[in-house]
C-alpha cells in the first residue's frame, strides 16, 4: 500500500515511504524531545534515540532541527516565556493591591505549569550544563528576583506577615509551586484552575497578615 513520504525539507508528499509512520511536523517533533529528555535524561538522549522514537532516519530529523540543544532551548522557552509572562502581567496590575498581584503571580504559575507541564519540568531539571541551560538558569534568577519584589512590596503594604524575609517567603511560595511537577498529570482530575486556586488558598491563608489587636 503506498504511504505519504517525507521530503528533504520534512514536509509530506504523496509518495511512498520506507518507513511506516507518517512525518511529524516541528511542534510534534519538540513534543516527543521534551518527554524524552524527561525520560532519560538530556545528556543522555542523542538525536539518534529521538529519530528512533519519531521514526525517521537522523538525516531526516536534521532537516526539522539543526541540532539537540536547539530543540533543547526553544523547551526551555516555552516554559520560561510563560512563566515570565505570568510574573510580568501580575506586577503591572497597579489596579490590585501587592498581595493580589502577588496571587495573580502564583495563580498564574501554576496555570502555565500545568499547561506547558513537560517544558516546565524540563526547566526545573537543568543544571546548567550547556550554554541554552545556563541562559534558562539565568532568567529564572530574573523570575525569581520578580517574585521576591512581588513578596517585598506585599509585606511593605501590610497585606502578608512582616517577619519572615521576602526572599525566603518567595522560595518556600513557588517551591510549592514547583512541587507540583512530581503529582500533577496531563488529563487529570483536576483542572488548572481548580489547582491554582486550591494552591493560593492554601498558601495565602498561612501567609496573610494578623490583624492588630485592639488595646
Amino acid at each position: 500500500m503506498s504511504q505519504a513520504a517525507e521530503d528533504d525539507t520534512g514536509t509530506v508528499d504523496a509518495a511512498p515511504r520506507r518507513r511506516g509512520r507518517p512525518g511529524k511536523d516541528q511542534a510534534t517533533v519538540l513534543r516527543e524531545a521534551i518527554d524524552l529528555f524527561n525520560e532519560q535524561g538530556y545528556d543522555a538522549t542523542s538525536m539518534g534515540d529521538l529519530a528512533k522514537r519519531l521514526g525517521f532516519t537522523k538525516s531526516a530529523l536534521y532537516h526539522h532541527v539543526p541540532s539537540k540543544e536547539h530543540l533543547l532551548q526553544a523547551a526551555l522557552d516555552e516554559a520560561l516565556d510563560g512563566l515570565s509572562e505570568a510574573v510580568a502581567t501580575a506586577r503591572a496590575d497597579r489596579s490590585a493591591s501587592a498581595l493580589d498581584r502577588l496571587r495573580g503571580a502564583v495563580r498564574g504559575s501554576v496555570e502555565i505549569l500545568v499547561a506547558h507541564l513537560p517544558a516546565v519540568t524540563l526547566l526545573l531539571r537543568v543544571r546548567g550544563n550547556s550554554p541554552a541551560e545556563l541562559a534558562a538558569l539565568d532568567r529564572r534568577r530574573k523570575i525569581d528576583a520578580d517574585l521576591t519584589a512581588l513578596v517585598a512590596d506585599a509585606v511593605a503594604e501590610g497585606g502578608i506577615r512582616s517577619d519572615l524575609p521576602p526572599d525566603l517567603i518567595s522560595r518556600l511560595l513557588f517551591g510549592m509551586v514547583n512541587s507540583l511537577t512530581e503529582w500533577v498529570r496531563p488529563g487529570g482530575s483536576r483542572s488548572a484552575a481548580e489547582i491554582a486556586a486550591g494552591l493560593t488558598t492554601l498558601a495565602f491563608d498561612g501567609l496573610l497578615a494578623e490583624p492588630t489587636q485592639a488595646s
